[in-house]
């Protein structure tokens, strides 16, 4: 069921749900079932299928609302790369929790998606009861590898902002971040006592593997680490098997602070 939902800053951000596989009233899902919240990465969007097949292995665990960030899909709004990101999901996750007010709600998100469910859920106690980040930065601005060097291009420049709109349908923000919003890893000690999966693949072309045990180190106790032999970046290399860990991790979580 797709709805154009409206964030704090009057963007209009297009959503789907999706009520799983489970036979329940759309309203009363089985005591503890999780409901997802899912993130993309930069230059997807609900309609890619990889964001369909990521929705699709978590219905069978529960509930899915998947969205657009602004600027990308048929979302409004041009991409701050991660930054206002934080009012769609906020918007996502309200969608959600309208239509399962007391089910416990799971944000996953993917690659810059993974660090707005990061600095959501620091900056919203309360609001979700687990947070998955797959693939996520640790911090801004990090141009150590090819793929970031030339999304950093994309993002700054005028021709990469071209690029960006015409060869991946991502409309880009022309201006700089002012203030620059909390990193991740600076937003992670703040998610406590939420409990945070972090999960990263041992060949990821974007982000090394000092990204994701930074975040585990800045977690604590609260945060669970997976790194993933052979796996690559984001949606694309999340294969049906992890997400069904993933899927089983978010359902005994959820079942257990039940």
């Amino acid at each position: 069921m797709r709805t154009f939902l409206h964030t704090a800053d009057g963007v209009t951000i297009d959503s789907v749900y999706d009520p799983g596989t489970a036979v329940y009233d759309m309203r009363t899902p089985s005591a503890g079932r999780p409901v997802f919240v899912v993130a993309h990465g930069f230059t997807g969007d609900v309609d890619r299928p990889h964001v369909r097949r990521v929705a699709e292995a978590f219905a069978r665990y529960g509930a899915v609302v998947t969205f657009s960030f602004r600027g990308h899909g048929r979302s409004g709004g041009r991409s701050t790369v991660g930054d206002r990101e934080v009012l769609d999901l906020d918007a996502a996750v309200a969608r959600a929790q309208r239509i399962h007010p007391d089910a416990p709600l799971v944000t996953v998100g993917f690659s810059m998606g993974g660090s707005v469910v990061l600095r959501h859920a620091a900056l919203r106690p309360g609001t979700v009861a687990a947070v998955v980040a797959v693939s996520a930065p640790a911090r801004w601005y990090y141009r150590g590898t090819a793929p970031m060097r030339r999304l950093h291009w994309m993002v700054t420049r005028p021709a990469g902002r071209v690029v960006g709109r015409y060869g991946f349908r991502t409309r880009i923000h022309h201006l700089a971040w002012d203030p620059v919003p909390l990193s991740p890893v600076e937003a992670v000690p703040r998610i406590a006592p939420v409990p945070l999966l972090i999960v990263h693949g041992d060949r990821d072309g974007y982000f090394p593997l000092d990204h994701p045990r930074a975040l585990a180190g800045a977690a604590g106790d609260h945060g669970e680490l997976w790194l993933e032999h052979g796996m690559g970046h984001a949606e694309h290399a999340a294969d049906d098997t992890l997400l069904a860990r993933i899927g089983d991790w978010a359902d005994r979580t959820v079942s257990r602070a039940g």
